[in-house]
C-alpha cells in the first residue's frame, strides 16, 4: 500500500457511488483531483466564484437528485458559515466537502493561514458538520467514502475530508484550448405601464404565470408572500442564508431540465452579486431570475439598500444572461416572463416594486426539512415521467 492516495482511485471511487458534480475554488491541494474531473467526460466541475456560492449551488443540485462536491481551501471557511448554518442544516441538505488545511500546526505556512488552520476543526464541529482526516492510503479510501456517505444518508447533513499538504498523487492534466470570451446578453429596453406593483402583487402575478415552473424564494417576506399566496411542493422557501437563492436555483436548473424561476430581492442580489456571473457563465437555459427591488430591507425594518445606485440589467447582460430587463407595472411583467419562459435563458427581469409591509403576514407553515423533502420528490417525480 501506498503512504500517498492516488487523486485517480478516490474520484473513481466517488463517481461509483453516484456523487457529482464537483463545485469549489481552488486550492493547489486540490489541483490533482479538480484536474482529473475536468479531463473526465462523464463528470462536470463548476468554477465557483466564492466557497458560500459553491455550496448553495450544490445544495441545488442535491435537491435535483445529485450527491455533489464541495472542494475548498480552508481560508474559504469563512465563506461556509452562512449556507451551512442556515441551509443546510435548517434543511438537511447533505453535501460531501473536501477542504484542505492550509496552516497546519506545527508545518511551515503563509501567515494568512495561521489562525484557519488553528481553528479548522473547531469550526466544523461548531457547525455540526462531522468530519474526518482524508485518507491517506489507497486501502483506506472506500471505507472512508462509505463512512461518510452513509452519515449522509442517515442524518441529512454533510460531511467533509480535511485534506493535509502532500497526501494525494499528482495528475498530469490533458492540454486545454482557454475559453472564448462569452459575448454579452442582450439588454431590453426598459418598460412602464400602469401603477407600480407591491411584491406581494408581483409575486401573486408570477406564480399564476409560472405554471408548472420550479420557484426558488429568497429569504425574507419574499418567500412568506409566495407561502401565504399559495403553497405548492414545487416551491423552495428559502428561510435563511441571505444571497443564496439565487445559487441554490442554479444548481437545481443545471441538473434539471424543468424551468426555474427564482425570486431574488434587491438586498439578497447585492449581498451574493457574484451569482450572477456565475449563472451568465453556466447558462442554465429554463433559469429565469426575477429581482424584486423595492430598494429597501423591508423585513428588518425597511433600511435603504443600495439599489438605486446599481442596474441590475446591464450587470446581467454583461454577465452573459440571454437577455434582461427592467419593467415596472402589472402587463410589462406579464409580457417580460412569457417571452422569458418561452426563449432560451438565463433571463434577469428587474422588477421596481412598492414597500408594503403587512403586519399580519406569516410564515411558511411547513417546516423546512419537509420542504426540501417535497421538492426534491417533486423534481424526481417529474423526471420520472419524462
Amino acid at each position: 500500500m501506498s503512504d500517498r492516495v492516488s487523486s485517480r482511485l478516490f474520484v473513481d471511487t466517488l463517481t461509483a457511488r453516484g456523487f457529482g458534480p464537483y463545485v469549489g475554488v481552488p486550492c493547489s491541494f486540490l489541483r490533482p483531483f479538480i484536474d482529473y474531473v475536468i479531463d473526465r467526460d462523464d463528470l462536470s466541475y463548476v468554477a465557483a466564484t466564492n466557497e458560500g456560492e459553491a455550496l448553495a449551488l450544490a445544495s441545488g443540485a442535491q435537491l435535483a437528485g445529485r450527491r455533489p462536491v464541495v472542494m475548498l481551501q480552508n481560508s474559504g471557511l469563512g465563506n461556509l458559515v452562512n449556507p451551512l448554518a442556515s441551509l443546510n442544516y435548517v434543511f438537511k441538505i447533505p453535501v460531501l466537502i473536501i477542504v484542505t488545511l492550509r496552516g497546519e500546526p506545527g508545518k511551515v505556512d503563509e501567515p494568512q493561514h495561521e489562525l484557519m488552520g488553528r481553528a479548522t476543526g473547531d469550526l466544523l464541529r461548531l457547525l455540526a458538520v462531522e468530519h474526518a482526516w482524508f485518507p491517506s492510503r489507497d486501502g483506506d479510501v472506500v471505507p472512508a467514502v462509505d463512512a461518510a456517505l452513509d452519515h449522509m444518508q442517515r442524518t441529512g447533513l454533510p460531511f467533509a475530508f480535511v485534506l493535509r499538504k502532500n497526501v494525494v498523487t499528482e495528475y498530469a492534466p490533458q492540454p486545454r484550448v482557454p475559453a472564448s470570451p462569452r459575448a454579452p446578453g442582450r439588454l431590453v429596453a426598459a418598460v412602464s405601464s400602469g401603477p407600480m406593483l407591491s411584491r406581494g402583487e408581483a409575486i401573486a402575478l408570477i406564480a399564476e404565470q409560472a405554471g408548472e415552473a420550479l420557484i426558488v424564494a429568497t429569504t425574507g417576506k419574499t418567500g412568506r408572500e409566495l407561502f401565504e399566496y399559495r403553497d405548492r411542493p414545487s416551491h423552495f422557501y428559502v428561510v435563511g442564508s441571505m444571497g443564496c437563492a439565487s445559487s441554490l436555483a442554479l444548481g437545481v436548473a443545471r441538473e434539471s431540465d424543468q424551468p426555474v424561476v427564482v425570486l431574488d430581492g434587491d438586498g439578497a442580489a447585492l449581498m451574493r452579486l457574484e451569482a450572477m456571473a456565475s449563472i451568465g457563465d453556466q447558462a442554465p437555459p429554463r433559469l429565469v431570475h426575477v429581482i424584486l427591488d423595492n430598494a429597501s430591507y423591508e423585513s428588518t425594518g425597511g433600511q435603504a439598500t443600495v439599489s438605486t445606485s446599481v442596474r441590475f440589467p446591464e450587470i446581467a447582460a454583461a454577465c452573459g444572461y440571454a437577455s434582461a430587463c427592467s419593467v415596472t407595472g402589472a402587463e410589462p411583467l406579464r409580457a417580460a416572463l412569457q417571452r422569458a419562459l418561452g426563449e432560451r435563458g438565463p433571463h434577469l427581469i428587474h422588477v421596481p416594486v412598492a414597500t408594503s409591509t403587512d403586519p399580519s403576514l406569516g410564515r411558511p407553515a411547513v417546516a423546512p426539512p419537509d420542504v426540501a423533502r417535497r421538492f426534491r420528490d417533486e423534481l424526481a417525480r417529474r423526471s420520472a415521467r419524462r
